[in-house]
């Protein structure tokens, strides 16, 4: 052990008035200064499942609408009113756990969750705790940055139905809080991790990935500035060999941001203070709330069928058959990933940047459809590098892009067979945004951009600056190959930028080996 707990305090926080606990302890070797500390995360994921009505009501389902507005009784708690299961929402849930590759409980049951705030009028919310409508599933996601690029794969303990709250709005200046309930009885489907993440960066890239699944399956549009999907980050730092630590919960993140910094400021703030002999304060969240479970008593046991068992079935109006559910599952990213390098031999790395990027696949496809023969790897390339780029400086999104498919292949095809160079494609891609009605190759002509390939025009232009830099030839031959870009640099500039520099290169270096 790298330490041995010495002693427990703990206080009230008069802000928030949580109950902090910080832990002083005593060194028990000198190698625990050599023991890095690891954190283990797990995530708790509320999806608003996208349907027009809630969970248990008929009530709108909308974002936006004007302040408890869209409230059934039922949604207000009014005595007698009963819960009507939403068929769409089970649907919903149903799809996100066969993407999620889950096993499907063909028997799930609903639970009251008891617990007392003001944005929440029953004093429980419906839930899925103890039998839930999925389970043991697992997301592959990538990890990549400038050196680097991993897969990896996190298991998804389960998914449950539940009910949204309410909303507080709390006004400090006039200490009040007010309440609206449009939001309360949203369908949410709670997809609950194992503790499979090793820092903010690792949870973040699941749940960019995860985001990914349920836009592409369209249960939740995942507006994570709207609150239709928000993510829960339960968090312990231990060292190697040793038990883990008090659990932290870090609740409501609403951006892959927040995620990633929120995961990461936890971990840092866990780390053992060498100075003092103590942790820094830490929420206590080992000790369980009492929610007081109970089976749903106006909520019969959700039952579903497969093809087989539906047969048994005499009404099926109201039936969920999950091979049905099945067969809708569209293409997921991880799908098309491979895919894309299967069909266009790219490289993981590019194919990843093109999933991640809503409408770029699409974009990329296109181009690819229209112009068949051209090289799919330039065309990745060139809109990872270069249109990205200019989207990103002009704050415009792949769907608003003014640059026509067809016009971005017939410009990678003037790049491609070297009618141009790279940096005058580029300067061409910003003429087309500029002019989206005027093709590249009637740019390239107005410009008189078009590259220089000619080997006689080029071996002119050589020999002349061969002539002008007789030191410079000289350097060359006494090893300092350097000079061989200093020679070409310059016959580039004598071209007015325009001379081939693959063939330039070579014709200089012939003419020096020979001269």
């Amino acid at each position: 052990m790298a330490a041995s707990m010495q002693k427990i305090s703990s206080h009230i926080c008069q802000l928030c008035k949580r109950r902090y606990l910080t832990f002083s302890y005593k060194r028990s070797s000198s190698n625990s200064k050599s023991k890095p500390w690891k954190s283990v995360v797990g995530l708790e994921i509320h999806a608003q499942i996208n349907t027009e009505s809630k969970l248990f009501s008929g009530a709108e389902n909308k974002f936006g609408g004007p302040t408890n507005t869209q409230v059934s009784l039922f949604d207000a708690a009014f005595p007698g009113t009963l819960p009507v299961l939403n068929k769409g929402c089970v649907e919903a849930g149903v799809l996100t756990a066969l993407a999620l590759r889950c096993t499907v409980n063909k028997v799930s049951k609903f639970d009251r969750k008891h617990y007392f705030y003001a944005d929440l009028p029953a004093g429980y919310q419906i839930t899925q705790q103890r039998q839930p409508l999925a389970v043991k599933g697992h997301v592959d996601y990538c990890i990549s940055d400038k050196n680097s690029f991993e897969t990896k794969t996190a298991n998804i303990t389960q998914i449950q139905l539940e009910q949204d709250s309410g909303k507080s709005l709390h006004d400090e200046k006039d200490r009040i809080s007010l309440i609206d309930l449009n939001r309360c009885g949203t369908g949410l489907m709670e997809i609950v991790t194992e503790p499979d993440f090793s820092d903010g960066t690792d949870a973040s890239a699941f749940v960019k990935e995860l985001q990914k699944i349920l836009q592409t399956i369209q249960t939740c549009d995942c507006k994570m500035e709207e609150g239709s999907l928000r993510v829960d980050a339960n968090i312990s730092v231990h060292k190697s060999g040793e038990p883990l630590g008090i659990r932290t919960e870090v609740k409501n993140l609403n951006s892959i941001k927040s995620v990633s910094k929120a995961i990461s400021f936890e971990n840092e703030t866990r780390s053992f203070d060498n100075e003092i002999d103590e942790t820094v304060p830490m929420r206590d969240k080992e000790v369980k709330t009492d929610y007081r479970f109970m089976p749903e008593p106006n909520l019969p046991p959700l039952h579903l069928f497969d093809s087989e068992s539906v047969k048994t079935v005499s009404s099926k109006m109201s039936v969920i058959n999950i091979d049905d559910i099945q067969q809708k599952l569209p293409p997921l990213p991880e799908d098309t990933r491979k895919r894309l390098e299967q069909q266009y031999s790219l490289k993981r790395r590019d194919v990843a940047v093109l999933v991640d990027n809503s409408g770029l696949v699409d974009y990329f496809e296109d181009v690819m459809r229209l112009s068949p023969t051209t090289s799919a790897k330039l065309v990745s390339n060139f809109i990872i590098n270069q249109l990205l780029g200019v989207l990103n400086d002009r704050k415009l999104t792949i769907y608003k892009c003014p640059v026509k498919t067809e016009d971005f292949g017939k410009l990678i095809d003037l790049l491609h067979t070297e009618e141009i160079s790279y940096s005058t494609s580029c300067k061409v891609l910003d003429e087309m945004f500029e002019h989206p009605n005027i093709a590249p190759e009637d740019i390239v002509d107005q410009k008189d951009w078009r590259q220089i390939s000619d080997t006689q025009v080029l071996t002119n232009i050589c020999e002349k600056v061969l002539e002008e830099h007789p030191k410079l030839i000289s350097k060359y031959r006494k090893g300092k190959l350097k000079y061989l870009h200093t020679l070409v640099n310059k016959a580039v500039i004598d071209s007015n930028n325009k001379a081939n520099p693959r063939i330039l290169k070579q014709i200089m270096e012939d003419l020096l080996d020979n001269k």
